[in-house]
């Protein structure tokens, strides 16, 4: 049977399956023989619970963690927001894996009637919190804060329809979709938070966009970045905050730029990006590694946990998986997480789609509302 129709048969099982990008295509995980539902008082437990690696066997557990459980690990408390009910986090143990191409195709034929998108917070909602936020700013209480809004519609979705389309048109490395019985996430993330080998750890921050253009390339994306103040500001404080994060756990000294401001492109936008690496001290545990760099710096903002409590006092709704964290962790304790943006949620036939854009004291509040739709037309785009 070819990989084309192990997919297509897996996916029309009704079987709960992954597929997350690696360096050669897609990884798809499936025959899940454990699902383990995180909440607040089992996270420990799952973090340092010892797992022998068994020869032969898929060694790891996948899923991802919730914005909210990330806060509550680092003792950050959320108020009371509106809430979908969705899990705080999930992980699975895989028994079948499946290696797929980057070409990999899947379409349904059927339609779907979908209801248009809603956006939570209008142009002047989101520049009154704009302007409280600029305030904080100036009062020196954060330097850089990141403003949340939701698109959400009405829909049923095929996610499998939909990662496929979107693999070809925004091919991301860390994407990844979840398909599982009362749920599904497509996710085109461009970010990784943590790939930890060994001893060595590296993290990748984003912090930097621009709308692409016929006359903009990579090349001038770059000079644009350079030149641009607010986005270099902007990235310089992202970098200088998770070397910060990685420095509590690792060795004095080995945490290093290993490649600085470089420019990546994807489907309407591109990125400004830098490579960040360090050398772990040898007692620390994955819990340590994951409430130092959970949440990821670049999509809250900085400082780190005083900009947490000035979003969490803000923000009336649920974040869910935005700006978690999905991935794996191998029995060996090597683990590879990326930070939850470019993503849909799709549960009780509601899909939401998350952005955010940084608000630092150079900021424009029409080019950042702006730049947060530009970040969510390649998903919204999915549903025409």
């Amino acid at each position: 049977m070819s990989k084309k129709d192990q997919l297509s048969d897996i996916h029309n099982s009704g079987k709960s399956y992954i597929i997350y990008k690696s360096k050669k295509g897609f990884d798809l995980y499936t025959n899940f023989s454990k699902k383990i539902i995180l909440n607040n008082n089992n996270i420990d437990g799952f973090l340092n619970k010892k797992h022998k690696s068994i020869p032969g066997n898929i060694n790891l557990y996948i899923g991802f963690f919730g914005y909210e459980i990330l806060n509550n690990l680092i003792g950050i408390k959320i108020p009371k927001q509106k809430s979908i009910k969705f899990p705080k986090g999930i992980f699975y143990k895989p028994e079948r894996k499946i290696s797929l191409s980057n070409n990999f195709k899947y379409e349904n034929k059927n339609k779907y009637k979908n209801s248009t998108f809603k956006i939570n917070i209008n142009k002047n909602s989101y520049t009154k919190i704009f302007n409280k936020f600029k305030k904080k700013i100036k009062s020196g209480e954060t330097y850089q804060i990141k403003i949340c809004t939701k698109y959400k519609t009405k829909s049923k979705i095929d996610p499998l329809s939909f990662f496929s389309k979107l693999s070809k048109t925004n091919l991301a490395p860390e994407a990844f979709m979840i398909k599982d019985k009362n749920y599904s996430i497509i996710s085109c993330s461009p970010e990784n938070l943590i790939t930890k080998k060994g001893l060595n750890i590296f993290t990748k921050p984003i912090a930097g966009t621009v709308k692409k253009t016929k006359s903009l390339n990579k090349v001038k994306a770059l000079k644009y970045f350079r030149k641009n103040i607010k986005e270099t500001k902007e990235h310089n404080m992202i970098v200088d905050m998770e070397r910060n994060d990685l420095s509590r756990i690792c060795k004095p000294g080995s945490v290093k730029l290993s490649k600085q401001k470089t420019v990546e492109e994807y489907k309407d936008l591109f990125h400004y990006v830098s490579l960040i690496k360090g050398k772990l001290k040898k007692n620390v545990q994955n819990i340590d590694i994951i409430k130092a760099m959970m949440p990821g710096g670049s999509v809250i903002g900085c400082p780190k946990i005083s900009t947490l409590r000035l979003l969490n006092k803000q923000e009336k709704e649920n974040r869910n998986i935005y700006t978690g964290s999905f991935g794996y962790i191998k029995f060996n304790g090597d683990m590879r997480f990326n930070i939850i943006i470019r993503s849909i949620l799709n549960f009780k036939n509601i899909s939401e789609i998350s952005v955010a854009s940084g608000v630092v004291v150079d900021s424009n509040a029409q080019h950042e509302f702006n730049e947060n739709y530009i970040k969510a037309k390649a998903l919204i785009d999915l549903f025409k």
